[in-house]
């Protein structure tokens, strides 16, 4: 007797042979290696320096905008750059896009028209050369003038794989590539970080330009600081399409447990 209970559940496991090998493979093919997740991978766990790559002024191109602000001794002559636009922003922060109702747009020629002064030309020029050519405008104007010149249109896209996906405003000079991504949450267990791709204007031209942020060569890379209106892609790792999040495993559970109930009453 009790040999017969054995011969059945050996039976029942050898008929179970293949649904539990699929199912411990669809297991391990969800499985995410800790190396797929991890940032600036190196050997060598000891200190290392890089030399931080250059990191050129960014030059003006027609419809940037921007937010210039003129102060001098004689307050009445100031008052005429400081129009009730400007003077609104000293009242709360200025939000993002909100920005844009106090600044200055560059036009399609490369020009910035600015009360009294009139035209100048800015384009390929960076902050600092405006704010020069601002102030020796003003030097017979003013007393003293003292100019600031903001851009307002810094922003970066961050799409694909990652927690919070969207467009973001930032305000500092430089945006790392890794800045970009915590602004989005920091990538998923899925996304890709060895194939992230950077889009980027040039001239004119839509460039396509392919990171890997395991390395940490990175750090030393032309590409490590975004430049305003960059836009990131996170790739998905293809384990994705298998993954735990993905695979029915409902319905696969309940396909073999129907399976087996159907198999027991008519064998």
């Amino acid at each position: 007797m009790i040999a017969k209970i054995f011969s059945k559940l050996h039976n029942r496991c050898n008929n179970c042979t293949l649904p539990a090998f699929l199912i411990s493979l669809s297991l391990l093919s969800s499985c995410i290696a800790q190396r797929n997740v991890e940032y600036l991978q190196d050997v060598n766990e000891t200190i290392k320096s890089f030399t931080e790559t250059e990191f050129p002024d960014y030059k003006l191109k027609a419809n940037d905008e921007l937010y210039i602000q003129i102060n001098s001794l004689d307050e009445e002559a100031a008052n005429v750059f400081s129009s009730s636009r400007q003077q609104s922003a000293y009242f709360g922060s200025i939000q993002p896009y909100g920005a844009s109702l106090l600044s200055y747009s560059v036009d399609k020629e490369g020009y910035l028209l600015l009360p009294v002064i009139g035209k100048i030309l800015v384009r390929d020029k960076t902050l600092s050369d405006v704010n020069l050519i601002i102030k020796d405008s003003l030097t017979h104007v003013l007393n003293q003038p003292v100019v600031s010149v903001k851009l307002v249109n810094r922003y970066v896209t961050v799409l694909g794989e990652v927690r919070n996906p969207g467009h973001f405003s930032y305000a500092q000079e430089k945006l790392s590539v890794y800045d970009a991504v915590g602004l989005a949450g920091d990538m998923t267990e899925y996304g890709n970080r060895n194939r992230v791709l950077l889009i980027r204007n040039e001239n004119g031209e839509n460039l396509r330009i392919n990171l890997d942020l395991t390395k940490s060569e990175m750090l030393v890379s032309n590409y490590y600081y975004l430049r305003p209106n960059d836009m990131i892609y996170i790739k998905p790792l293809r384990k994705k399409f298998w993954g735990m999040r993905e695979f029915p495993f409902s319905v696969l559970f309940s396909t073999l447990t129907t399976g087996l109930l159907i198999y027991n009453i008519f064998r």
